[in-house]
């Protein structure tokens, strides 16, 4: 006699053996870690149907969030003097001009942020580093083509910080 049951994960129908219930192993399909269910009966143990209006409902909230955190971000306040993002970074006032040590520690910690996945922090960094936009980008060319990586990033694979690195390129131009 065989436990009938459905991964957790995929919703696989699965048949262990008897000797296996109240175990822990491996769906054949998604090779997530289950439990395989101690068997009472034969009966087939049965999922409860997804409710699509909660579905619906989180899928909702879920663009509502995503649209309101945008607006949010849009409505940010530019430090007076600070350059659009469509000007030149030499137009930003004396005043706020930051070193290149500083400008690179700040796509440093944007990067770490992004791969971090804290993405309200990093578009509050992204904001400090978009009025230096060509500075900027000359700090990641360099960063790119550097054989050592910034020990703060370290962990970071190469794929993604290339990726993430790409993201800010394209953000500041």
């Amino acid at each position: 006699m065989a436990i009938i049951f459905h991964c957790d994960h995929c919703g696989k129908k699965i048949e262990a053996a008897d000797s296996a219930g109240g175990k822990w192993g491996k769906c054949p399909a998604c090779h997530n870690k289950l439990y395989v269910p101690a068997s009472e009966s034969d009966e087939e143990l049965k999922l409860a149907p997804l409710d699509e209006t909660d579905l619906e409902r989180e899928k909702r909230l879920m663009d509502e969030t995503n649209r309101l955190t945008l607006d949010i971000l849009k409505e940010r306040d530019v430090p007076k003097g600070a350059a659009e993002p469509n000007e030149p970074a030499e137009t930003v006032e004396p005043g706020f001009e930051i070193s290149q040590v500083e400008l690179k520690q700040y796509i440093i910690k944007y990067l770490r942020l992004m791969a971090d996945s804290e993405l309200y922090e990093a578009q509050k960094i992204a904001a400090l580093i978009n009025p230096y936009g060509a500075r900027a980008v000359k700090v990641l060319d360099k960063m790119a083509v550097s054989d050592m990586t910034e020990p703060e990033l370290a962990g970071i694979s190469q794929l993604v910080l290339s990726g993430l690195t790409k993201s800010l390129r394209d953000e500041i131009n």
